[in-house]
């Protein structure tokens, strides 16, 4: 048995699985939103853009969300 499936029947059989699974998306939620905004910020992603070119402010926006997305799944979910 690998050593992830052995953490999980752990989890699982001790009924912490849930309290687990409910930590950790908390924690990529908490990662997700402090790291867009740290990114937002410093690729000088402002609400004049979003007033001036909306089309170019939601472009770049989801440029962020999906590097941050990759970051949090490498830092946190596939470890």
């Amino acid at each position: 048995m690998g050593r992830f499936k052995i953490i999980y029947m752990n989890l699982l059989t001790s009924d912490k699985l849930n309290d687990y699974l409910v930590d950790i998306e908390n924690q990529a939620e908490n990662m997700f939103f402090q790291i867009v905004k740290q990114l937002a910020e410093s690729d000088n992603i402002t609400e004049e853009l979003k007033a001036k070119d909306q089309m170019e402010w939601v472009a770049q926006m989801n440029n962020v969300c999906n590097r941050t997305r990759e970051i949090v799944n490498s830092k946190l979910i596939f470890i």
